[in-house]
């Protein structure tokens, strides 16, 4: 009798285990209640997460591929971030040839097969990069730094928003809406500040530029030539350039090495100015490289 009683409690303490884990699995891999009821969606880009975040609200968890100071020409995924891929629902691409795209999404797709792709760059007409003044003959990936690109980025993104949770379409549309006002407020500005310039070409190193120039009216003079840093001979020429035209300031981008926009701002009496195409607050970065622009043509 009493070799059974301790048999019944053996058999009791390793189901009431076996419950246990079970409880602890279920808790551990399944996801929480507060990541159930929010979308889980990735980008490459820091200016995406700002567009994403405007239109999904709290409602939109935001996974950023390209972290800030990394140049999304050359990063390279990590393991850790694939592993944070493993359960996103959607991934917004740029869609205009940028080269972390073009290595790295094939890749995340083949890890995770249920992700959805929105392309953020549908509807935008592209552009050819610059090598100085000439076309390079490749798609200029930086579309978002046109604030009318940038509403066009926002409408795909709100359309992929409702498409994967129709259930909050008008939270989307709304928020959408709100910030397509503050996109259309910053496209005045810009129109009414670039109206009454009489210098429009400027100088930048790595041509981030090229819509911007193309929307407003601008010539781009680009110092950096299909990802190569100029020659002596490019220098030169280009500080006769700079010369010519009047230029005082040169735009560079803190990803990259300033060494060249300072050999020619030494030599022309000018300065280095940073215009960062990839920060994340969009609407106040692009505020800021106006008020730079402004007061670099006046």
């Amino acid at each position: 009798m009493a070799t059974r009683l301790i048999l019944d409690r053996a058999l009791l303490f390793r189901l009431l285990g076996l419950a246990s884990l079970a409880v602890t699995l279920a808790s551990s891999c399944g996801p929480s209640p507060e990541t159930d009821s929010r979308l889980s969606a990735a980008v490459t880009i820091l200016p995406q997460a700002a567009f994403v975040t405007a239109v999904g609200g709290d409602m939109v968890d935001v996974i950023v591929m390209v972290p800030p100071g990394a140049d999304p020409h050359t990063f390279e995924l990590a393991p850790s971030q694939m592993t944070k891929l493993a359960h996103a629902e959607l991934y917004f691409k740029v869609g205009s040839g940028v080269e972390f795209e073009l290595a790295w999404l094939d890749k995340i797709l083949a890890q995770n097969r249920q992700l959805q792709v929105v392309d953020c760059s549908e509807g935008i007409r592209l552009l050819q990069q610059q090598a100085g003044r000439e076309p390079a003959g490749t798609p200029d990936p930086h579309v978002w730094m046109s604030p009318a690109n940038a509403m066009i980025m926002v409408r795909n993104i709100c359309d992929g928003l409702v498409e994967a949770d129709p259930a909050n379409r008008d939270r989307y549309e709304a928020n959408r809406d709100a910030y397509l006002q503050q996109l259309e407020a910053l496209d005045r500005d810009i129109k009414a500040a670039v109206s009454g310039m009489t210098d429009r070409v400027i100088m930048v190193y790595h041509e981030a530029l090229g819509y911007f120039a193309d929307e407003y009216g601008l010539t781009v003079l680009t110092i950096e030539a299909e990802g190569k840093e100029p020659t002596a001979s490019d220098l030169a020429r280009l500080i006769d350039e700079a010369r010519e035209y009047g230029i005082e300031v040169i735009f560079a981008s803190p990803e990259f090495s300033q060494a060249a926009p300072n050999v020619i701002a030494g030599e022309i009496g000018g300065t280095v100015v940073l215009v960062d195409p990839l920060a994340e607050d969009y609407i106040t970065n692009m505020r800021s490289f106006l008020s730079d622009l402004v007061e670099a043509v006046r």
